[in-house]
């Protein structure tokens, strides 16, 4: 949201109560598509030997059935702010919201999740990256822009750094369970070099970001000092609960390559 609506800012185009709406939209399809995960591998049983962070269902901290109305509850709330949303810019972009719920859920749910076949970051590159920075420019200015295009290479590349360092935690796990992540089927040192090829795709995004628009923006690349001590961690051989830490250094390595691109277009606007 905050990358869609600085370029948004930057093209004159910038609608505060869509870029609101539109925050709800991501943080509801986000909450939404974990709660879906916690629910579908947990009655799996996925989860039931897990080295990260407690799952509701796989811990029984919570039954699967309300775990999976917290997902549903989530999706309609994100589905009533993009009702909004679509009526005040073009109604194709229901058909859009759609395809991002049936997505979220069939990560982990339904009889063969993508998940399980190693499309689980492409998956998240094109959600959580194109359609979710395209998608909110767009929203507020109803044009297509370049600069959206490149905000949301950079977004979409630290989302699915950190699916890549989730998965690459769970190699072990995962490969018992007969769940086929893209982890599982590069490999251990594979895992890890994508996982800095994205760090790169991220970086670079924001020189391709700052030529489109202003050269200001090259402050984004000060995302690289948060994202620094993960991609050691990672390059340096952590497994297990020692890349947990990395899963939180890279989501906030994300926000800062938001924050602070979206400074500069507003700024250098």
């Amino acid at each position: 949201m905050l990358a869609g609506t600085g370029v948004a800012s930057y093209v004159d185009g910038l609608v505060l109560w869509k870029a609101l709406l539109a925050l709800v939209v991501s943080l509801a399809l986000q909450v939404g598509v974990n709660y879906a995960n916690d629910y579908s591998d947990g009655i799996r049983g996925t989860d039931d030997d897990r080295v990260g962070p407690m799952r509701l269902v796989g811990s029984g901290a919570a039954s699967p059935s309300a775990v999976k109305r917290a997902a549903f509850l989530a999706f309609g709330v994100a589905g009533v702010a993009g009702l909004v949303l679509a009526a005040s810019a073009a109604w194709w972009l229901l058909a859009v919201g759609a395809v991002s719920v049936l997505a979220a859920w069939y990560y982990t749910g339904g009889s063969k999740p993508y998940g399980y076949l190693g499309l689980g970051e492409v998956m998240v590159f094109v959600f959580f990256g194109l359609v979710a920075v395209i998608g909110t420019t767009y929203v507020q200015t109803e044009t297509w822009e370049l600069a959206a295009l490149y905000a949301a290479v950079g977004i979409g590349a630290l989302a699915c750094a950190i699916l890549v360092v989730n998965n690459l935690r769970d190699i072990p796990t995962d490969t018992i369970a007969g769940k086929r992540t893209l982890a599982v089927v590069l490999g251990d040192r594979a895992t890890r070099l994508l996982y800095a090829a994205l760090v790169l795709v991220a970086a670079l995004a924001v020189v391709a970001l700052a030529a489109t628009t202003s050269w200001c923006v090259l402050v984004g690349l000060l995302f690289l000092v948060l994202a620094g001590p993960g991609l050691r961690l990672v390059l340096g051989g952590a497994t297990g609960p020692g890349l947990i830490p990395v899963l939180q250094s890279t989501g906030t390595a994300e926000l800062a390559w938001a924050a602070l691109t979206t400074a500069a277009l507003i700024t250098c606007a």
